[in-house]
This record gives C-alpha cells, structure tokens and sequence, in this order.
C-alpha cells in the first residue's frame, strides 16, 4: 500500500508543479469554493509568476477536472447536488502544509509533457 501512496503522492506533487496556480488559489480553495470563471477573472491573484495562464475558461475547468482525478481538488457539494465550485481535499491541503512552496516550483519540460500526456489520456 504504501507504493501506491507514494505514487499518488509523486503524480500529485507534478500536478502542483505543472499548473500555473499559485499558493493563493490552493488556499482560498480550501477556505471556500471557486469556479472557473472567478479564477479566470483573477489572474493576477492566482498566477504563478512567470507562468502561462489559460486562454479560455474551459482551459481552467480541464485543469480542475484533472486535479479532482489526481486527488486535488474536489467538487463543492449543496443541497441540489455536484456544484461548478472546486475545493481542496484532504490530500491538497496535507501537501501544502508539508510544502507550501510547491504551486510556485517550476516543472521541468519532462515532466511537463508528462503531466500533458497524462491530462489527455488519464489511465484508470
């Protein structure tokens, strides 16, 4: 078990490092929920510096639907059901707190073709 959990955590952590969210969207994320639209809107507040931002709302919304595959992220949950709204799972938050400075770290091209490949076709 603890393979997989390694693994988990390692597939996790490049997540971190390929996107160009930045600490602040980790942690409103898990203070309350955000939509696609809101962090598309707030670039500056969200961005990694130096990093590409989405060019489409859609863009951001792959991202999410990709980090709640790795274990990220999470939908918000209201009466009616599934929301659009993402939050931090328990996961998310325990890398954080072990390294906050992950957002900000830079993936290098490997493992950014990687991340891509593994975005395009997750294998389940």
């Amino acid at each position: 078990m603890e393979l997989i959990d390694n693994r988990i955590i390692k597939r996790a952590s490049k997540a971190f490092r390929c996107l160009p969210l930045n600490y602040n969207f980790y942690a409103e994320a898990q203070e309350k929920g955000l939509n696609a639209e809101n962090v598309f809107k707030r670039k500056s507040q969200y961005q990694v510096n130096g990093s590409k931002w989405f060019k489409r709302i859609s863009s951001i919304e792959a991202a999410f639907r990709w980090l709640i595959i790795i274990g990220i992220l999470r939908r918000e949950v209201d009466g009616q059901g599934l929301t659009s709204s993402i939050r931090l799972t328990p996961l998310g938050r325990q890398m954080l707190e072990q390294e906050p400075e992950l957002p900000a770290q830079k993936a290098d091209f490997l493992e950014q073709l990687i991340n891509c490949f593994h975005c395009k076709w997750p294998l389940r």
